[in-house]
């Protein structure tokens, strides 16, 4: 079967949220904040296979999304960026 037409969903990553966090310590006066921010959502690569002929294979698959970013959480903790 020859398939020369087809639509696709394409979803990149949300970013992660960042994180609001005080640092707090017994003998420090002013703590001040301390929270990570969050970590990049992924990428799409879009890559043509030069010996493909036709597009049956994004015909049963037509939603492609990359992953979310991590969010961020206290003590300047960052989170996975891609």
């Amino acid at each position: 079967m020859f398939i020369d037409y087809t639509k696709i969903i394409i979803k990149s990553g949300n970013g992660g949220n960042g994180a609001v966090s005080f640092r707090r310590e017994k003998y420090v006066a002013a703590g001040g904040p301390d929270g990570g921010d969050g970590g990049k959502g992924g990428n799409i690569y879009f890559v043509v296979d030069p010996d493909s002929n036709t597009l049956i294979n994004f015909r049963y698959n037509k939603k492609y999304k990359a992953e979310n970013g991590q969010n961020g959480s206290g003590n300047r903790c960052y989170r996975k960026i891609w």
